[in-house]
């Protein structure tokens, strides 16, 4: 699952060699209006959660179609300003509170409490203002518990039992409490979002200067031929009926917001490598492809095992290759380093039919948008950052990320002894 040719292939090789992440910039539109036609019943604002693929040249080209931006540190939030994002049109929700929270909101950036200190923090800071907050609803939906952010097992937001704590603090902080938010993670069970949206509702009922319910994002994006992806039309669709009955309950016509990341940007990325080598283990083992990418680029099958669409394209395109079980083995010496791991388990090994490996030959990682460039074991081997193209829709590439050099890792140590 990839927007490569081979002609793309060998022009991206010659002009930026491997490896290199490259995007589509059509594909990435094309999401864009998905997510803007989420139906809604009394208005949408939809953020792109840009810890998926927080580049400027990314940013501003979703930024540029109507998004708003979901930050997840005073870091990111500052990126998005150096973005040119109006602050206005960013809302920080973070683990960790940003040092430089005051001069954020004071520049105009929103502020998504995720716990009680937090919101107090951020009452003492600014007393008497609007704010949101972040509530755990009670359940979640992600694929694992790696990526399962709602419910008893996941730290995020301030725990729905608690919702007394947090009026006492609006009330001794002079708090509005105007925006509430849940994540409840992966997922695209339309059930499942309508049930979440319920117990999110149940809990905005208790906050009576809530005017804007945000659900947060995790929208299931099938990156395999066998996955399927989320129905936002279904979603959506789904979730109608009940802000319609909350406002006929409490007489507000809640505007929704949504913070799509990997929705946004996962199908629209591919990373080019170059096979180095080709090993194996003898009778009854394994056949492995060596390739000049890995975790330093591509952490998901590490962490969760994840999997993405995975094609080599021999150097030869006229050369006739047999298809066989192969595993490709990432740069780094991590014995971890598997591009090819099991379905959710990152310690197995599960083989993929590819055309022979021969040394020279490119591989394409399909899928690889979201939480790739992103999500990076950076410098792990000392192995430098690999350089961004953007694929225009007039079909030119632009480099919006320079590979890094060796000075640019080595920039900030200082000489000891």
């Amino acid at each position: 699952m990839h927007f490569l040719t081979h002609e793309h292939i060998q022009t991206l090789r010659a002009e930026f060699g491997t490896p290199v992440y490259v995007y589509d910039q059509k594909q990435l539109e094309t999401a864009a209006r998905e997510v803007l036609a989420f139906p809604n019943a009394y208005g949408l604002t939809a953020r792109y959660a840009m810890k998926a693929l927080p580049t400027a040249a990314i940013v501003q080209i979703l930024s540029g179609r109507g998004l708003h931006i979901d930050a997840s540190s005073g870091f990111e939030a500052e990126r998005a300003l150096l973005a040119g994002v109006p602050p206005e049109r960013i809302q920080i929700s973070a683990q960790e509170l940003p040092l430089n929270l005051k001069g954020l909101v004071e520049r105009g950036v929103l502020f998504n409490a995720c716990s009680l200190e937090q919101l107090e923090a951020y009452g003492r800071l600014f007393p008497g203002r609007e704010v949101s907050v972040r509530i755990n609803p009670g359940l979640g939906t992600g694929h694992n518990n790696r990526t399962n952010t709602g419910g008893p097992a996941s730290s995020f937001g301030i725990w729905h039992e608690h919702l007394d704590r947090v009026r006492a603090l609006q009330g001794q902080l002079d708090l509005r409490i105007t925006r509430m938010h849940t994540h409840i993670g992966s997922g695209g069970d339309p059930q499942a979002w309508k049930h979440c949206a319920r117990l999110s509702l149940s809990i905005a009922a208790r906050l009576p200067e809530v005017v804007r319910l945000n659900l947060g994002g995790g929208f299931k994006v099938g990156r395999m031929p066998d996955e399927t992806s989320a129905n936002l039309a279904e979603i959506g669709n789904a979730l109608l009926d009940d802000f319609r009955d909350f406002a006929k309950a409490h007489g507000r016509e809640l505007h929704l917001e949504i913070e799509p990341g990997t929705y946004l940007v996962a199908r629209a990325g591919a990373i080019v490598a170059n096979v180095n080598d080709v090993v194996d283990t003898g009778d009854g083992g394994y056949t492995f492809a060596k390739v000049d990418t890995g975790m330093t680029e591509f952490l998901r099958p590490n962490l969760y095992g994840a999997q993405h669409p995975i094609s080599i394209f021999p150097a030869d395109p006229r050369a006739a290759r047999d298809e066989i079980d192969v595993l490709i083995a990432g740069h780094c010496c991590e014995s971890g380093d598997m591009l090819t791991p099991a379905p959710g388990d990152p310690e197995g090994l599960a083989p993929r039919r590819l055309k022979r490996p021969v040394i020279g030959d490119s591989i394409v990682i399909g899928g690889a948008g979201a939480y790739c460039s992103g999500l990076a074991a950076s410098h792990y081997n000392s192995f430098p950052q690999a350089p961004e193209v953007l694929l225009t829709p007039n079909g030119d590439f632009r480099l919006i990320r320079r590979r890094q050099t060796l000075e640019q890792i080595l920039s900030n140590e200082l000489p000891g002894g």
